[in-house]
């Protein structure tokens, strides 16, 4: 059982990343040139690289453990860069809102079946309930973008796969980060090298498909704001909380990515969400509050714990 505080405070880290993330689809719409590849290799690129830049000096003092525990990371590089590239790409193919939904609602589920096959994890009801909210608070906004309309396009199914590729990597460098801080590895080294890797790996789509950030200011002025806020700032907060939450609840607490993503794309962009995108919105919250809530502060929590003292 984790302590409060702790869980609290790994609880707020992982929040605001997800805030912070949410904001990315917003900002993809003022640079409609840059594809989808060229967007995540400047984001993740970039920012995994100042990830790796900060935390230089715990990664060098750390450099024998870390060689000692070579495959995770190794799987979380991997994983790091394929994730952006799975996840824009989804977006440009399905939509902001649909490609965000499956990326990121497909990541708890996934994270889970992983801690679950590899680590032993026992999933607890009170997780799978929680949830379930929330995946069906996903479906709901999922079914608001599109209106209830399935998209025939091979395009349209091509973002759903790419999606799930997206959840399924972010599920993946989740785990092989928390495993290496479980392993000794401090979470600013654990986290650095890892971004730091992938990163590096990314360096030469970013050369392949970057020249367009050059062309324009505002091209420029989103990919400095998607490397630096949401990557950079963003994943140090997530990073902070992976160290104190199982990557499992940190996946689950990013449901409130969309949320953000749905709301803005109302206030910034013009977009309306009809009743069921706002139920949707409703589930969601109520996903985080069943699983982010003490159980000690559950009313029905404390009903049993009385009744069992009778």
């Amino acid at each position: 059982m984790l302590p409060s505080g702790q869980r609290l405070g790994g609880t707020a880290g992982v929040l605001v990343a997800a805030i912070l993330w949410g904001t990315t689809g917003t900002a993809a719409t003022y640079a409609p040139d840059l594809s989808p590849l060229a967007v995540g290799a400047v984001a993740m690129g970039i920012g995994g690289l100042l990830q790796g830049l900060i935390a230089a000096a715990t990664i060098i003092r750390q450099r024998r453990l870390i060689a000692r525990h070579w495959h995770y990371l190794l799987t979380g590089a991997l994983a790091v860069a394929v994730y952006p590239l799975a996840f824009y790409a989804s977006m440009r193919y399905a939509g902001v809102t649909v490609g965000t939904v499956i990326s990121i609602g497909s990541a708890p589920l996934l994270s889970a079946l992983i801690e679950y096959r590899i680590d032993g994890l026992r999933l607890t009801k009170r997780w799978m309930s929680g949830a379930a909210t929330g995946i069906a608070g996903m479906m709901l906004l999922c079914l608001a973008e599109s209106g209830g309309h399935h998209s025939e396009s091979s395009y349209g199914m091509a973002g759903i796969m790419l999606g799930l590729l997206a959840g399924f990597t972010y599920a993946l460098y989740s785990w092989s980060a928390r495993r290496m801080m479980q392993e000794g590895v401090a979470p600013r080294a654990a986290m650095g090298v890892t971004f730091g890797a992938g990163g590096i790996l990314l360096m030469p789509v970013l050369l392949l498909t970057g020249a367009p950030l050059l062309m324009a200011w505002n091209n420029a002025a989103v990919g400095i704001y998607m490397a630096l806020v949401p990557m950079f700032v963003g994943y140090l907060c997530y990073g902070y909380g992976l160290a104190r939450i199982p990557a499992s609840m940190a996946t689950t607490i990013t449901l409130l990515e969309p949320v953000v993503a749905a709301l803005l794309a109302v206030l910034l962009v013009g977009e309306r969400l009809p009743p069921i995108g706002w139920a949707g919105v409703g589930l969601i919250v109520a996903c985080l509050t069943v699983i982010t809530l003490p159980a000690r502060r559950l009313p029905f929590t404390k009903i049993l714990r009385r009744a069992e003292t009778r």
